[in-house]
């Protein structure tokens, strides 16, 4: 598919902290609801496990399964998103999140797409990556997060 097919997202930032910590970060569930809204996350890590993030009474926002992992390197993860039938309908994609380490910080790219031109689902996610991540961010080099109200939930 050539990239007129597709939609896609991509988001970089450089967090003041080490690899371990923005690992533990993006894996751990107490830590991910801290920076992302309250959310619970669901996932064994590894190469096929399911994946599931949900609201703190439980009903699931988006779910998939662990595409590709290396630990504190790279996580591609298979996402359907599950609480808006519009963007169900518009079937999977695929969230590519990689770290480096750069001078005293990790740099971290987010990048989400589909095979979907002009998707609504990508076009969301455009608007709620900044905030989670802002507030991964700030929780990791502050010990506090940004933003405390996520305005599409």
């Amino acid at each position: 598919m050539s990239s007129a097919d597709r939609s896609r997202f991509v988001y970089v930032t450089y967090i003041r902290t080490a690899s371990a910590s923005l690992w533990e970060a993006l894996t751990l569930p107490p830590l991910v609801r801290q920076y992302w809204f309250g959310a619970v996350l669901e996932c064994g890590w590894k190469k096929g496990s399911p994946w599931k993030i949900a609201a703190p009474d439980g009903s699931v926002y988006d779910k998939g399964e662990i595409l590709e992992i290396d630990p504190r390197r790279r996580i591609i993860i298979g996402w359907t998103n599950e609480w808006k039938p519009e963007f169900k309908a518009e079937g999977s994609s695929c969230c590519t999140i990689e770290l480096a380490p750069f001078d005293k910080s990790v740099k971290l790219t987010l990048t989400h797409e589909m095979e979907r031109p002009e998707s609504k689902f990508i076009a969301a996610v455009s608007a709620a990556w900044p905030l989670t991540l802002s507030n991964l961010k700030s929780l990791l080099e502050t010990g506090e997060v940004a933003v405390t109200t996520h305005p599409g939930h």
